[in-house]
């Protein structure tokens, strides 16, 4: 297959040629006007495709349904596909026990079922259940649900996800939580920062022991903090810590995305959606676990009647969009916020645009400051964001 656009990067137009076979770059040279190419042209961008570590369920998809099937899963890909992700990991989050072991054998047989979806799902980050407890902090997780760390019971976590537990979001003023954290470390588990009314030693501690990630950075937290002695803070200053952003223009308003880039830098910014299951969906009150959850015709996501966060609306194509209008940053650093920046974090494979690179790619157009992405191409296979 030969793909033409403008290279994300350097915005000159290029042809890449896939290998269908493999669903590998075979080649990435400027363009041959002998050849016409398959896809594509010199009016798209051309970049790999999105790769999103926190997604509770898109499309009327809940990811927190323990009878979700495989038909499930495979629509809540596609209409991933068609806004530009093309991986993702099924978040899973604060639960009983017997609940959370069942979604996570339902996503990991329907990732059994369908190779492409074992393509499309890397893994799970596990949101909770080790989190603060406190009103603020621990968002939209069920008081009742959240719990003191157990090495043991995530291991049985770990042994009903097939052992692809990625990502685990934790706070660390739990007791025993720096012993947790060393452990899933160990075992080759990227542990977050989140949820947490932790003092800048816990913190300290938590990363010491090898956190490295703090997740939805500014969301989760008590709606007012001391000015200068808080999580936010201390966090934002921690070079050994990535963090995640919600850049919706709800979690976060768009001055606050500048800064907390700013802080962060490029290198360690990465944008999530935390989309629930009503985001790709019209307005209108959903279910989500056990909770109804209202989508606003804003894009808000809130408990119906309260003006309380739940989750987002957004996608990744939009938080590419907005950081590039609010923080300044350069198309092609902002789609390393969603490329290269979360696959280094979880030591998956690099998304770049070069030979020998996967060819999970999408194509998009920039139209009056939005991002619009046209094409998906996953393993060789050709997909269209037309519905």
């Amino acid at each position: 297959m030969l793909i033409r656009g403008k290279h994300f990067v350097t915005g000159q137009v290029v042809d890449v040629r896939v290998n269908d076979a493999d669903g590998v770059i075979a080649d990435v040279a400027p363009p041959d006007p002998a050849c016409a190419p398959d896809l594509g042209g010199g009016n798209v961008f051309i970049a790999p495709g999105f790769l999103d570590i926190h997604i509770n369920g898109f499309a009327g998809v809940d990811f927190q349904n323990p009878a979700l099937t495989a038909d499930d899963l495979a629509r809540a890909t596609r209409e991933q596909l068609r806004h530009g992700t093309t991986q993702y990991l099924v978040t899973i989050v604060s639960e009983a026990h017997d609940r959370m072991a069942a979604c996570f054998r339902a996503v990991s047989l329907s990732r059994e079922e369908r190779p492409e979806l074992a393509r499309a799902i890397p893994g799970f980050h596990l949101e909770g259940p080790y989190i603060s407890a406190e009103d603020g902090p621990r968002g939209g997780h069920y008081v009742n649900a959240v719990r003191l760390p157990s090495w043991e019971e995530f291991q049985r976590f770990q042994e009903a996800a097939g052992g692809r537990i990625k990502l685990v979001t934790v706070a660390p003023e739990l007791p025993g939580m720096t012993r947790f954290i060393e452990q899933a470390v160990i075992s080759g588990v990227v542990v977050g920062i989140g949820h947490t009314a932790a003092n800048e030693q816990q913190i300290a501690d938590a990363v010491a022991a090898g956190a490295t990630v703090a997740t939805h950075l500014g969301n989760g937290s008590h709606a007012v903090l001391p000015r200068h002695a808080n999580y936010i803070q201390v966090q934002l200053a921690e070079d050994r810590l990535n963090a995640a952003f919600i850049a919706d223009g709800h979690h976060l308003p768009p001055y606050v995305v500048k800064n907390f880039i700013r802080a962060k830098g490029v290198v360690r910014s990465i944008l999530v959606t935390d989309a629930v299951p009503p985001a790709g969906m019209p307005p209108g009150v959903y279910r989500y676990g056990r909770v109804e959850v209202e989508a606003k015709p804003n894009g808000l996501i809130c408990l119906p009647g309260t003006p309380y966060l739940f989750g987002a609306a957004t996608t990744l194509e939009n938080c590419v969009a907005n950081v590039i209008a609010w923080a300044g940053v350069s198309l092609a650093d902002a789609v390393r916020m969603v490329t290269d920046n979360p696959a280094r974090l979880l030591g998956l494979a690099p998304r770049v645009l070069e030979k020998g690179g996967s060819a999970d790619l999408i194509l998009f157009a920039l139209e009056n400051g939005r991002l619009r992405v046209t094409d998906a191409v996953v393993g060789g296979q050709h997909f269209s964001s037309t519905p």
